[in-house]
């Protein structure tokens, strides 16, 4: 096998890859990275159907990534009707199993003292928040779920940066656990340090 037939069967692998995902900026990313790969198989074999077909393809990427990344949405918190809430029951019902598998030990049920936040996103719901006060200024978090589309961290950074909802309730602690090398990566993004093998502790400037 020739190295430059290693670089196409690479960014065939990238595209490919990329219409397995569920999150359009992923997709968005991994296909442009796929497609580039492939124009440049294709400039080198002197295959120019390809390397036009695939730089096209990237340069649209390319022009939905910028719309996305410059685009301003409006987000606000939403208290639910209490953990009974009709929506609420719905909407874990729908991502149940997706909720599992980040955070495998959280059952409303076990936390009725519990908080629970929608975080709406241009109106959508698109992530739940959900805690429990430890003290007045710590708060335990039990739940802080993204629905698949909009994993972006956009959520998270109006929640913990943009949001006055922690300044305002006098929240100055933030600890949660974590079961998922991912969510690992997503604390550590935000500024959470890990204090044992499961734990992580974030101080937010007040």
């Amino acid at each position: 096998m020739n190295w430059y037939e290693i670089i196409g069967y690479i960014g065939s692998f990238l595209i490919a890859v990329s219409l397995t995902m569920k999150n359009i900026w992923m997709l968005r990313r991994i296909n442009l990275f796929g497609a580039a790969t492939f124009a440049t198989y294709g400039a080198i074999i002197g295959a120019y159907p390809v390397l036009a077909l695939n730089s096209f393809i990237a340069i649209v990427d390319i022009y939905y990534l910028w719309g996305m990344y410059r685009k301003k949405d409006y987000f606000t918190l939403l208290p639910t009707n209490g953990p009974q809430g009709k929506y609420l029951l719905k909407f874990l019902d729908f991502y149940g199993k997706d909720i599992s598998a980040i955070f495998p030990n959280f059952k409303k049920e076990d936390h009725p003292d519990a908080q629970f936040y929608f975080i709406l996103r241009n109106m959508i719901p698109t992530g739940l928040f959900v805690f429990k006060e430890e003290d007045h200024e710590t708060i335990h978090i039990l739940l802080d779920y993204a629905i698949p589309d909009y994993r972006d961290l956009k959520n998270a950074k109006f929640l913990f940066f943009t949001a006055d909802f922690m300044k305002e309730k006098g929240y100055k602690k933030l600890i949660t656990e974590s079961h998922h090398q991912i969510h690992d990566k997503y604390l550590k993004a935000l500024g959470f340090e890990r204090i044992d093998d499961k734990t992580f502790l974030k101080t937010l400037d007040q």
